[in-house]
């Protein structure tokens, strides 16, 4: 019998924890910034997205990964979930009509073990 927080089930709560503390970064980098939080996990039919942020018009569906180094989190996105992601961007822009005026893109933050965050702008588009 596995103890609470050892196996399978205590690394799935310990991602879960690491996942939200580098959201909570990013999301406090994204507001430093200047930009407006929209969303956090938002949910749609085609899948979950981290952020949803808007800053003078411009539209950000926002992917953060969370490393041990900045290097790491930035490799981690696949193909499969770039076109995931581009799918739930598209299901909210269906839900919220009239955001972003000024246009959309997909954002990349990154998180490393140190704290430190960096954003990568418009990182993917669709093909």
């Amino acid at each position: 019998m596995n103890r609470a927080g050892t196996g399978a089930q205590g690394r799935g709560a310990k991602a879960e924890l690491s996942g939200r503390q580098a959201e909570a970064l990013a999301e406090a980098a994204l507001v430093a910034s200047g930009w407006l939080v929209l969303g956090r996990r938002v949910r749609t039919a085609a899948g979950e997205i981290d952020l949803v942020a808007e800053r003078k018009g411009m539209l950000a569906f926002i992917e953060v990964k969370a490393r041990p180094s900045l290097g790491e989190a930035a490799g981690a996105l696949g193909p499969r979930q770039r076109e995931r992601l581009l799918r739930a961007g598209e299901c909210w822009l269906a839900l919220n009509p009239g955001r972003g005026a000024a246009g959309v893109r997909f954002d990349l933050l990154l998180v490393a073990a140190d704290g430190t965050v960096r954003r990568i702008a418009d990182a993917f588009r669709l093909e």
